[in-house]
């Protein structure tokens, strides 16, 4: 069995041509979403792939063996819902509501800017139904969303700002100190605030009229 273990994100930097040559390995999403699994490509080799943990892999992506040889991933065709906004009784805002639904429920979702994709459920069905949207099974590459902190993503924290200037701190002035060591001349003068007395003008308390 041949060991794969590292994946490079839709070929990225690979020359088109050898991509073209290389062998290629079909799978469906259920497959695509774990990173550790067995499969067999389209010359016919066993592959074992171990990808770090939380890895998933899309149709375009490239699997590198350990013999150096490239494998590029196919997105198989599977059984999805295919859901559209109904132009005779719904707008296409029912899409951007569906989305929210389904989002609660935590469902995988590829989102389209025109339609969205599910994986067959006859209970969501029979609800996007019943908010106007139109729901087709289809067979067709399913490409759900990954999570927001999913692999690949980069963080926007406080210094996520590549053109800021570097600023140098400048180190504080060193106290300066007199002592029975100090060499330097002592001709210089030292200001000292002058102390001005201040005069308080007290008032006699005067008796409350009883």
């Amino acid at each position: 069995m041949l060991q794969i273990s590292k994946l490079i994100s839709q070929g990225a930097g690979l020359a088109p041509v050898l991509v073209k040559r290389a062998a290629t390995l079909e799978l469906d999403w259920d497959v695509r979403q774990k990173s550790r699994f067995d499969a067999t490509d389209s010359l016919g080799r066993q592959l074992g792939v171990f990808l770090p943990r939380g890895t998933l892999v899309r149709g375009g992506d490239v699997l590198i063996a350990e013999d150096g040889s490239m494998v590029k991933v196919i997105a198989a065709p599977q059984a999805v819902l295919r859901i559209t906004a109904c132009t005779a009784h719904g707008t296409p805002f029912d899409l951007t509501r569906a989305a929210y639904h389904l989002g609660n429920r935590h469902v995988p979702i590829e989102l389209k800017p025109d339609h969205l994709k599910i994986e067959p459920d006859h209970v969501l069905a029979d609800m996007l139904r019943a908010m106007h949207l139109t729901v087709q099974e289809v067979a067709e590459a399913f490409e759900p969303e990954g999570g927001a902190y999913s692999a690949g993503g980069h963080s926007h924290g406080p210094s996520h700002t590549p053109d800021a200037p570097a600023v140098t701190a400048m180190p504080p002035a060193a106290a300066h100190v007199h002592g029975p060591d100090c060499q330097h001349d002592h001709g210089h003068a030292h200001a000292h605030a002058a102390i001005k007395p201040v005069a308080i003008q007290l008032h006699p308390r005067k008796p409350h009229n009883q």
